[in-house]
């Protein structure tokens, strides 16, 4: 069931958001705009810009899979300027997050995730971590890169955030 839920659901929509950014990608270059405004754009001064959030949906699918097979995270670098480097990143975390196969997730439900969470220790089950923690921190911040290319022009529809 964590199987399911982790692996197939991450590795779904960190493929629908590769397909998003190669679309953006030829917006910039059909509409001559420099990648770097694009990549850099954030929709309010206090909001994380696209590479970020690009990177942070990366990184929930990445550190879910790893917390819930019982593993400490891998680390990832966040150093990515092009869209070229944030597809490597995406790639690079699909591969990770494949790599917990099924049965690497036995007990996977009820085993206790800690995290630090402003300085204190926040425990839940498993189950609770994926659901009501990693699954919509992901889909914030994929979300919020789907529209920082929407608001910038890039021709998208619900299909392409699916996954369809």
């Amino acid at each position: 069931m964590i199987h399911d839920s982790c692996n197939k659901t991450y590795d779904r929509f960190l493929g629908a958001l590769s397909k998003v950014l190669t679309k953006a990608e030829a917006h910039c270059t059909a509409k001559k705009i420099a990648p770097e405004a694009m990549l850099t754009f954030r929709l309010f001064p206090d909001m994380f810009p696209l590479i970020r959030q690009v990177q942070l949906t990366c990184d929930f699918a990445a550190r879910a899979a790893a917390r819930l097979a019982g593993e400490e995270p891998k680390s990832f670098p966040d150093t990515e300027t092009s869209f070229a480097e944030l597809q490597t990143r995406i790639q690079a975390a699909r591969g990770y997050v494949a790599s917990f196969t099924a049965d690497r997730y036995q007990g996977a439900e009820t085993r206790a995730i800690t995290l630090k969470m402003r300085g204190q220790d926040m425990t839940m089950s498993g189950s609770d971590y994926l659901n009501l923690y990693s699954l919509p921190q992901f889909y914030f911040h994929m979300a919020t890169a789907y529209n920082i290319l929407r608001h910038n022009g890039v021709e998208l529809g619900k299909p392409d955030y699916m996954g369809a």
